[in-house]
């Protein structure tokens, strides 16, 4: 098995969301595993200030303690804060590093207000040392990059709007 037949069996197996994988041909093994990632709760400026503007803290609602449901209504405010402004959204595939450009002093691949094509290489995230092309799913301009050069980035996070 080559380089590049390893590469493609990595990117496949991160697209089909598999947590364990295991692979044998003669004397060569592979295993893959990634741990579920971590449910981060993300709540945007906005929902924070809405807040603050009508006297309602994350902690409580009517004095009550919410702390079991504040996570499931945090998450839904961040999910429809990034699908309030419509268009398509390019998630990621894996978890791993989120790279701009291929290299530090290349220019990024994609900037905003680029016109891309389905298939066109917008960023890297870069996962156990491979560097993995995340590509459009879409024809349209990109309206918004949602991640930050060399963020991580966890398996299904939104990293473009394209409309």
């Amino acid at each position: 098995m080559d380089y590049q037949q390893i590469l493609e069996l990595v990117k496949e197996v991160s697209k089909a969301g598999l947590t364990n994988f295991e692979y044998t041909e003669g004397n060569i093994r592979i295993a893959m595993s990634c741990p579920q990632p971590e449910e981060k709760i993300v709540v945007p400026a906005s929902n924070i200030a809405l807040q603050e503007a009508i006297g309602v803290s994350a902690n409580s609602v009517n004095g009550a303690n919410t702390a079991g449901t504040e996570g499931v209504a945090a998450q839904s405010q961040a999910a429809e804060a990034v699908g309030e402004k419509g268009g398509n959204l390019v998630k990621s595939p894996l978890v791993g590093t989120f790279y701009t450009a291929p290299s530090e002093d290349a220019e990024p691949f994609i900037k905003v207000g680029d016109t891309v094509k389905k298939g066109q290489t917008l960023a890297i995230v870069e996962a156990m040392k491979l560097m993995n092309e995340i590509e459009s799913e879409f024809d349209g301009v990109v309206t918004e990059i949602l991640v930050e050069n060399e963020e991580n980035v966890e398996y299904g996070q939104p990293l473009f709007r394209i409309q």
